[in-house]
């Protein structure tokens, strides 16, 4: 385990090191992955460099099989975001046109009455199980 000092640069956070600095007690501040086995940083502290999946997607990038490169937790530990580096992402998938027409089948079944055979243009409830106009405009 490397010492505090010969850390990167880019995975210390200098406001947050001030704080600890100061007697502030930053929960979830472990750039080094002593406490949590992986470096560990609180809500909106992140480095700029490193996304989570759902950032990673909005960017049209996935993970790629690499493993976490550190963590975001919050609410008392409770929930926890993984983070990844961007540069070892790859681009994300694209469904294949068989693939495609197998949703648009999946989505017709879904959208047609039992009762009145009907395709309608939202999925029939499935606590009904008919579509508005097959149960007098509402549910059972």
């Amino acid at each position: 385990m490397q010492s505090s000092s010969t850390l990167p640069s880019n995975r210390r956070i200098t406001v947050l090191d001030g704080a600890r600095s100061r007697g502030i007690y930053v929960q979830f501040y472990d750039p080094d992955g002593r406490r949590y086995g992986i470096p560990t940083y609180p809500f909106h502290w992140a480095p700029k460099h490193l996304y989570t999946a759902r950032q990673l997607r909005a960017k049209g990038l996935r993970p790629g099989g690499q493993a976490p490169t550190a963590q975001i937790l919050w609410r008392r530990g409770l929930r926890v975001a993984y983070l990844y580096r961007a540069d070892l992402a790859l681009p994300k998938r694209s469904a294949t046109p068989a693939q495609l027409a197998a949703l648009g089948k999946a989505m017709a079944a879904r959208r047609t009455c039992p009762a009145c055979r009907a395709e309608k243009p939202y999925c029939i409830p499935r606590s009904a199980g008919l579509c508005n106009d097959c149960t007098d405009g509402g549910y059972r």
